[in-house]
């Protein structure tokens, strides 16, 4: 029963995660529950957490890094692996969720049918331009700050 609660925790915690790219290393702290140093030593540690590092060598964590460090406190705190066992378990994980998120490969051209219109291949790269643009806007009011 008790492991059950700590696995709903662990998942109220994921859905607090508010809403942007990222985090400074105070914030989360204060999200996580850990100490900055605890931050610091699990990057040394796990590479999967990569914070971007600006001008000022300030870390900026994003979102992704803030929800693996959850997961490894889950692993470390609940269920009580050591870090060379949170290292393996993180290290499966991401390697299975990579997979999923593969994308297929294309399929072949079928001969004699028209290839798609420039219109059509343009959507996805203006919403990638989009996504790129409202990134940059909200890095550059972090740094701005």
């Amino acid at each position: 029963m008790k492991k059950q609660a700590n696995q709903i925790n662990h998942s109220n915690e994921t859905n607090e995660i508010p809403d942007k790219q990222y985090f400074k290393i105070g914030e989360v702290s204060a999200l996580t529950g850990l100490e900055p140093y605890v931050l610091r030593y699990w990057e040394t540690e796990f590479k999967s957490i990569r914070p971007v590092r600006m001008g000022s060598n300030q870390r900026l964590y994003r979102r992704r890094d803030v929800e693996i460090i959850l997961e490894i406190k889950h692993l470390l705190y609940d269920e009580g692996f050591t870090i060379a066992g949170a290292k393996k378990k993180v290290i499966h994980h991401n390697h299975h969720k990579a997979e999923k998120e593969r994308p297929a490969e294309p399929a072949p051209l079928i001969a004699g049918l028209p290839e798609t219109s420039a219109a059509q291949k343009a959507g996805p790269l203006r919403d990638l331009l989009k996504t790129v643009q409202h990134d940059l806007r909200e890095l550059q009011q972090l740094l701005s700050r």
